[in-house]
């Protein structure tokens, strides 16, 4: 009986180790790539905000700093993202009955090239974009600005994340 429970337990521990490497923040990246490297975004869109591509670029560092393992590197990374964003524009949304902006929109559009130098054919360049929706009355300056960039931020780059090491 007791070596029929031990056999019962090798094989368990085989099966469950035969599952393979999981990572808790759904990445797939391969053992081998110990390196990212994110160089900065300038912003090339028609309408600038000066603080967008200093927050961009580091909002995007730091989602690889606390969701992977990886270090990041000035030049020469496993995996390189490189880029700009393209889109920053306001449009109204929603018309009141004075032929007002009861509601606008900012949108942020940003292209990024991804390279993954240990494996060539993950490589892409793809825009990914994001919008807030605020009050028509209100100004876009202040908290609500960065409400604003904060949330649009936070999507693009856990989009481009999920499209790069996480393959989703």
């Amino acid at each position: 009986m007791k070596k029929l429970n031990f056999i019962t337990l090798i094989i368990f521990i085989l099966l469950t180790q035969s599952c393979g490497i999981y990572s808790f923040t759904g990445t797939n990246l391969h053992p081998d790539v110990k390196t990212v490297q994110i160089d900065y975004f300038p912003n090339n869109a028609v309408l600038i905000e000066p603080s967008l591509s200093q927050e961009f670029t580091t909002q995007f560092q730091d989602l690889f700093l606390q969701q992977t393992n990886l270090s990041l590197v000035k030049s020469g990374g496993d995996l390189q993202f490189e880029g700009e964003i393209t889109g920053y524009k306001i449009n109204p949304m929603t018309a009141t009955a004075e032929q007002t902006a009861a509601q606008n929109r900012l949108t942020i559009t940003v292209n990024v090239r991804f390279f993954n130098n240990l494996a060539e054919e993950d490589n892409f360049e793809r825009s990914f974009s994001h919008y807030y929706d605020y009050d028509g009355n209100a100004q876009l300056t202040g908290s609500l600005m960065d409400d604003a960039f904060n949330e649009i931020i936070e999507r693009i780059t856990q989009d481009i994340f999920n499209a790069s090491v996480a393959k989703w």
